[in-house]
């Protein structure tokens, strides 16, 4: 007798719906409170899902997740586009959150999703910190355009440039101060130590780089293949082919990891400029018509693969085994 169970979480409550045999035997509303995640684990424990599914919607399932999988549930946490796709192959057109929980349960039934595997405290601390840091570096980028838009007008007040530079001060000195927190929290544990170090040998990324890329990559499986971390990151390029009269030029999925794509992208626009084999390969894209953006995102996802394999290996990155010496002959 399967059962499988969907949550449709949202900031102040969730909707827990429990299936048994593709009919609704439980919908219940909980809390998203300590004492409502209890409630919802002893009333999993009593049914026995063989599946618990839940969106990764913001931080709102978090907690109940990490309940959950120290309940010893068998929980499944997925992108929040495979249910959308999902409940358009089921023809679903209502959209309430009591569907969406019985959807999240028949996803489960059908698809049976990789078990979640719950992120340690070190992991959860630096993925907090890394997203923060990278907040703060876009922030900063923005605050740095407005100085530069502004101080190329004719129309300059002293007093607003002067108030621009102290809020970038005031970014550099937050940045900062995240930079030394994650730092710490890298230095505590001997693996995370050992696999920054690795990473940093990388052209193009520094420290703050460094935070917001291993923030998304230490709490995923170690046993994703590159290219589903490349599609994890949405950095994947999505076909569109079909007989002969629809062939598309391929673009990227973006339906990844934004955090992570923004971490790689300086790094990649650096390495173009000031590493050889990294600068080779980008110029042989422009050759073959790709645009800029088209090449970078190209460098990007080569940078994850070597990043990945060196947090796997354990080896420095080495752009000279990422990228072919052929490249280097024609750029």
């Amino acid at each position: 007798m399967s059962r499988s169970a969907g949550i449709d979480v949202a900031a102040r409550t969730a909707v827990l719906t429990i299936l048994h045999e593709d009919r609704v035997e439980t919908t219940k509303i909980i809390e998203q409170t300590a004492k409502g995640h209890q409630q919802a684990v002893a009333l999993l424990s009593k049914c026995n899902p063989d599946r618990v599914v839940l969106e990764a919607t913001g931080i709102y399932y978090l907690d109940l997740a990490l309940a959950l999988a120290e309940a010893g549930l068998p929980v499944s946490v997925i992108n929040p586009k495979s249910s959308h796709h999902f409940a358009k192959g089921m023809l679903e057109h209502n959209k309430t959150d009591q569907v969406d929980a019985r959807l999240l349960a028949q996803y489960g039934e059908r698809m049976r999703p990789r078990l979640w595997t719950p992120p340690t405290a070190t992991q959860l601390s630096l993925r907090t910190l890394g997203r923060h840091a990278n907040r703060l570096v876009a922030a900063r980028t923005r605050a740095k355009n407005q100085l530069h838009a502004y101080t190329a007008s004719k129309e300059q007040v002293d007093l607003i440039v002067e108030d621009l530079k102290d809020e970038i001060t005031a970014f550099d000195r937050r940045i900062e101060r995240i930079r030394k927190a994650a730092i710490e929290q890298i230095e505590s544990d001997q693996r995370l130590q050992h696999v920054a170090k690795a990473i940093l040998a990388a052209p193009g990324i520094a420290e703050v780089s460094l935070i917001s890329i291993l923030a998304e990559l230490t709490t995923l499986p170690d046993t994703l293949k590159s290219s589903q971390v490349s599609r994890h990151a949405g950095l994947d390029v999505r076909l569109t082919q079909s007989g002969t009269s629809v062939n598309k030029p391929g673009r990227l999925g973006k339906a990844g990891n934004t955090y992570l794509r923004s971490a790689l992208f300086m790094p990649a626009m650096s390495a173009v400029r000031f590493d050889p084999y990294a600068k080779g390969f980008y110029d042989v894209l422009l050759g073959r018509g790709k645009k800029k953006m088209q090449a970078i995102a190209a460098v990007m996802r080569k940078y994850l693969t070597g990043i990945w394999a060196c947090m796997r290996s354990g080896e420095p990155f080495d752009t000279a085994k990422l990228f072919s010496e052929k490249h280097l002959l024609k750029a």
